[in-house]
């Protein structure tokens, strides 16, 4: 079938001391760059960019991302030997059909982006004209991109918009529409990269892109695979796990084999087991905004309907 998300941030501000001595601001801001550069969120997004880094620099790219070199260490290491990784082929699959699903939509075209904070997706994709990206990500690590893509130089196509929303927020389905998101228009989802700690957390996700998007849109991109593996007392194959959720909340899903992608793009990929796992599927269910639409023209029927039975009468 051709068919074609984390964990909440409590800030705890400490109040500084009034007086302080210039070795204990120097101890303070050592401490805060060290616990900066410890971040798992952050390396982990600087771990995806260096691997997009390295394919970019392959002879035959599966794609090229110009902005990748400014999101990690100035002294990475590339090894074009080695095999291609899982990461890389799916990020060419989700590319290709977020561009090709997008350029079939007609007018204002809506694409939400689930990520690390990293993706430059916004930047290096042929966006066509009138598409707004929402990128739905880790608060820190997306500002820290964004002044080192801003650093470079890095812009968004032409009558296209970037709009961020941070994955803390505690209300991501009321953020979204105060952006300008209209679950009455068509819509992609693409997720890749963002964190997820619990299975509760991608099912808040999913249960929100399922009120959210217009019946037709699309959710494609990578999952974890032990997502599949925290049922309590369920043992079943990931395939049957991913139907059922996804079946749950309005989707029709196929579970993508890396091996299928890579054999249709003539490439060969590393054989380490990876721990993601690739899917697409397609909402067949209204969004909240539709229903809403339709319970108001239900209600307008109803009231022509009495008022012409009282001119009867």
């Amino acid at each position: 079938m051709e068919l074609l998300l984390g964990y909440r941030a409590v800030p705890f501000p400490l109040r500084p001391p009034l007086v302080y001595s210039s070795k204990l601001k120097r101890n303070v801001g050592l401490r805060a760059k060290l616990s900066y550069e410890n971040d798992p969120l952050l390396q982990a997004a600087m771990n995806a960019a260096s691997l997009r880094y390295q394919e970019t620099h392959r002879p035959e790219p599966l794609f090229v991302d110009p902005y990748a070199g400014c999101l990690v260490h100035p002294n990475i290491q590339t090894d074009l030997k080695k095999k291609r990784s899982h990461y890389c082929l799916a990020t060419k699959f989700i590319d290709d059909k977020l561009l090709r699903t997008v350029n079939h939509i007609d007018g204002l075209k809506q694409v939400v982006l689930l990520t690390d904070g990293m993706d430059t997706r916004p930047y290096r994709l042929n966006w066509p004209s009138s598409t707004i990206i929402f990128d739905i990500s880790p608060e820190q690590v997306f500002k820290k991109a964004a002044e080192k893509l801003r650093a470079v130089g890095a812009k968004i196509p032409r009558g296209c918009s970037l709009l961020h929303v941070p994955r803390e927020s505690s209300n991501i389905q009321q953020i979204l529409r105060t952006k300008g998101f209209s679950g009455s228009r068509p819509s992609i989802w693409a997720i890749q990269g963002l964190p997820l700690i619990t299975l509760a957390s991608f099912e808040e996700i999913l249960f929100a892109i399922s009120g959210l998007a217009m019946n037709g849109s699309f959710f494609l991109g990578e999952l974890p695979a032990w997502l599949a593996e925290t049922e309590v007392g369920i043992k079943s194959t990931t395939e049957n796990w991913v139907e059922n959720e996804f079946t749950s909340n309005g989707f029709r899903v196929d579970v993508i084999n890396y091996n299928d992608v890579a054999t249709s793009l003539r490439k060969e990929i590393e054989t380490k087991d990876y721990k993601n796992m690739l899917f697409v599927a397609e909402h067949l269910q209204f969004s909240d905004d539709q229903m809403e639409a339709w319970r108001r023209a239900f209600r307008m029927v109803e009231e022509e309907g009495d008022e012409e039975g009282f001119e009867e009468l």
